[in-house]
């Protein structure tokens, strides 16, 4: 049985664009009027207090992330260290406040709308409704490219904010800030919650945490730089925000950061800041429907929720009953009129709620240190338990300020009434009943279902790690996906590993499970019982090939975002010598535009690669007749070296020719140099182990006369004949020509990839490392 892997095929930008693609959104751009409002020049402190309190939310998130990479983020950390209980607390809390984000993101992208089209209120809910049933839908069916389209939209914006700050710090007026703190620090303090809402995009890191690479490093260094780089933008957003318009004219603007621009960068720049606010609302909103989704799954998971609304769409492989139904409560929020300020609030208090209890779960997991617990990253001793404590009581801190009011409540019973000191604020109330919520579900349905298992008290009880097996030094990576063409496939890979037994080689055949980007790995790998069923026979078939070939194998049940990158990350992880893809000879129309998953690992695989296209008329146990093209090619000597071990692997009386293609010449004898030629491709193959035919043909039309002469062979090797950016065109028109028209097998290879890293891919090699 071989067990399930999650491809981690997210790098630290990936992760890090994740993150800072919920936080710049509607936050920056629609935030500035409400900050102003309540707490006025000061509210860019709120915004201070709001990183801070985020920064040590993400230093202890990320030391639980890579010591539990679980879909579900807080939720899971919380409900695997101090129960169900707290688990459904903050599983409930985490979902409403996503969607009460959403609904948040949407009135923004409704609001900035107005400055194309006039509308009231109604208008700008119609709007929100309408983008935010667009956003359900793409997600219910799966968009595939939406991940790319983040990262652009992501970039567009810090360069659009960049600009923004750049030009305003120039343009302030210091008297405008004058008073700086008309409300008093108390105002300031409750304004970091309202505020707060901006902050939470890191937890969507947390949910992707077993998707990254090298989580030890690129997990809380893309938190924290996806908490500080907005803190900062924040902060000094709003110094121009404040330090341009008055108060008042910022309060009352529906669109301010627009307005702000307008003042010194024209209609232009307003224009500018426009677009970014709707594609920035667009942007996380998305974001924070494919959280919502993660948190479901998470919970049924854990028979906290019903597993119902976590089946995936036989279709489009998402999880659309979780999507349709956090869809259906953000359409619903935002046309219950409930106010844009009040909706970042309650999902501000939700998330304070969660990290309050998350910093409370790093405690109790250091001190119970379980057998499963294994941190990649810990907080530093110097930092511990100051950032969990000061986390926590921050936290705490905020929620007070945010959620309760220090004017007295008088409760009337009948004819009786009892006064109280304080009172719930309207959000209060809101994120209090949330609370509730979760409180009633964990006593009324998951209690008997998911039974509590706290690890609080629990003593320290270290395990030492078992050392990982040893591998081959010799490895070939084959991705299988049809049992009709594994064994023939297996068949070639073992060709080549068995020329290299010396190095003890081994094969590693990979499979993997394609997910959509609206689906948690896991979730795919919980309800597509029937693919990882193929999966697993599959691979259990490779296993009793490999015996037959007596050959090492080992394998590798993957779900995974995108297949192409998927085998890329074994081919690294592995460090693979060679990687054979099976191929099928021609390409689609959509394959031409975009690419294929071939297409990736030949353009990308630092390794030798070949496709093979298998013969229609027979399978390949024995092959007879074998001929290598022979030309001036870098990569020719890989072709004449892949020819030469099938050969001489092959049970039976196999024959290697190596062949070479020569216009005619009145000057000089074609028949001599194509000799020449072959004899050079030989020498650099080192095939000396091998006898060979050398065969030289001669004719106008190099490709026609190849077509011909290689018809008569049952296996054909050909080299790339030429590399370039475009992985389509690497191998040419004469290897790929011979791929689609030979009724054989045709083995089309090129040679490691020795081509010098341009700066950009140096960098971004290195930040994914």
């Amino acid at each position: 049985m071989t067990d399930q892997e999650l491809a981690r095929d997210l790098g630290f930008l990936e992760a890090y664009t994740i993150g800072l693609g919920t936080m710049i959104g509607a936050g920056i751009f629609v935030l500035p009027s409400i900050a102003a409002k309540a707490a006025g020049p000061a509210s860019m402190i709120s915004f201070a207090i709001g990183g801070i309190v985020s920064l040590l939310a993400a230093l202890s998130l990320s030391e639980l992330a890579t010591g539990m990479p679980k879909a579900g983020g807080s939720y899971y950390y919380v409900n695997r260290s101090l129960g169900s209980f707290f688990g459904s607390i903050v599983g409930w809390g985490m979902w409403a406040g996503l969607m009460f984000a959403s609904a948040f993101y949407m009135l923004g992208f409704g609001q900035y709308l107005t400055y194309f089209v006039p509308m009231g209120s109604t208008g700008v809910a119609i709007a929100a409704l309408v983008m935010a049933a667009i956003l359900t839908g793409v997600n219910y069916r799966g968009v595939k490219e939406t991940g790319a389209l983040q990262n652009v939209i992501v970039l567009a914006l810090v360069g659009l904010i960049i600009v923004f700050i750049a030009f305003g710090v120039l343009n302030v007026d210091m008297e405008t800030l004058d008073p700086f703190n008309p409300n008093g620090w108390p105002a300031v303090a409750a304004t970091a919650g309202t505020v707060y809402v901006t902050f939470i995009g890191f937890e969507v890191i947390a949910t992707s945490a077993e998707e990254i690479k090298n989580p030890s490093r690129n997990l809380p260094l893309s938190m924290i730089a996806a908490v500080v780089t907005p803190t900062l933008m924040y902060v000094l957003v709003m110094f121009v925000s404040t330090g341009t318009l008055s108060i008042d004219a910022l309060a009352t603007s529906n669109i301010p950061v627009a307005r702000v621009a307008e003042q010194f960068l024209g209609e232009i720049g307003a224009v500018a800041m426009v677009v970014g606010a709707v594609l920035a609302t667009v942007s996380s909103a998305n974001a924070s429907i494919l959280s919502a989704a993660r948190v479901n799954f998470a919970m049924g998971r854990d028979k906290i929720l019903t597993n119902w609304l976590n089946q995936v769409h036989e279709r489009f492989r998402t999880p659309y009953r979780a999507i349709v139904a956090t869809g259906a409560v953000i359409l619903a929020l935002i046309a219950s009129g409930v106010p844009i300020g009040t909706l970042a609030e309650v999902a501000s208090f939700s998330y304070l709620v969660t990290y309050a209890l998350v910093h409370v779960a790093v405690v109790v997991m250091r001190r119970a240190d379980p057998d499963d617990y294994d941190p990649a990253f810990q907080i530093p001793s110097v930092l511990y338990p100051v950032v969990p404590v000061v986390g926590m009581l921050g936290c705490l801190a905020v929620l007070a300020q945010m959620s309760v009011s220090l004017e007295p409540f008088t409760l009337a019973f009948g004819g009786f009434g009892v006064t109280l000191p304080f009172a719930l604020t309207p959000v209060g109330a809101i994120g209090v009943a949330i609370v509730l919520v979760g409180v009633l579900w964990y006593y009324g349905y998951a209690s008997d279902r998911a039974p509590s298992k706290s690890l609080v008290g629990e003593a320290i009880a270290p395990e030492p790690t078992t050392a990982a097996d040893g591998k081959g030094n010799y490895r070939v990576v084959v991705p299988v996906a049809n049992p009709d063409t594994e064994r023939d496939l297996l068949w070639l890979a073992a060709a080549n590993a068995h020329a290299h037994e010396d190095e003890h080689a081994e094969i590693i055949a990979v499979n993997v499970i394609e997910v959509p980007q609206q689906t948690s790995l896991s979730q795919d790998l919980e309800f597509e019982n029937e693919r990882v069923k193929r999966q697993q026979e599959l691979l259990d078939a490779a296993q009793n090939i490999a015996e037959d070939l007596d050959i090492g194998l080992r394998t590798r049940a993957i779900v995974g975002r995108d297949v192409g990158d998927v085998v890329l990350d074994v081919v690294e992880e592995e460090r693979a010598d060679h990687v054979l893809m099976g191929w099928k000879g021609s390409r689609s129309a959509r394959e031409h535009i975009l690419g294929s998953n071939i297409d990736q690992v030949v353009q990308h695989a630092p390794c030798e690669v070949t496709l093979a296209k298998l013969a229609t008329t027979e399978r390949q146990d024995v092959v007879r007749d074998v001929v290598a093209l022979a030309g001036e090619g870098p990569h020719a000597p890989v072709a004449a070296r892949r020819g030469a071990e099938l050969v001489d692997t092959s049970p039976g009386e196999g024959s290697l020719t190596l062949l070479n293609a020569q216009r005619p010449d009145d000057e000089e004898d074609p028949r001599e140099r194509g000799e020449a030629v072959i004899a050079d491709v030989a020498e650099r193959a080192g095939i000396e182990y091998v006898d060979y035919e050398s065969e030289v043909v001669v004719g106008d039309d190099i490709e026609q006369t190849l077509l011909d002469a290689v018809a008569a062979y049952d296996t054909v090797c050909v080299g790339a004949t030429r590399s370039g950016s475009v992985s389509q065109a690497l191998f040419g028109s004469i290897p790929e020509t011979i791929g689609e028209r030979v009724d054989a097998t045709v083995a089309m290879v090129r040679g490691p990839k020795e081509t010098a890293r341009s700066v950009r891919e140096g960098v971004i090699d290195r930040l994914n490392s």
